[in-house]
């Protein structure tokens, strides 16, 4: 199976999840607009939000930093 790129895994482990960017906002503490550049794969999140995304998704972190060297 070919590893995800990050900004895909996030995008899709959120709407599989059903919650809004805010909803993802609210729970990780980053802001909407840098959610949404995330996803888009405009911007590249520190390993310090990634970790908090991951905690978040209740993913392993390991599973998006790979996703990072994708």
């Amino acid at each position: 199976m070919l590893k995800q790129k990050f900004h895909e895994q996030l995008k899709f482990l959120r709407e599989e999840r059903n919650w809004s960017l805010e909803e993802l906002s609210k729970k990780v503490q980053v802001g909407v607009e840098k959610l949404a550049q995330y996803e888009k794969g405009e911007l590249i999140p520190s390993v310090q939000t990634v970790l908090k995304l991951s905690t978040a998704l209740e993913v392993p972190a390991s599973n998006l930093m790979d996703g990072l060297q994708a």
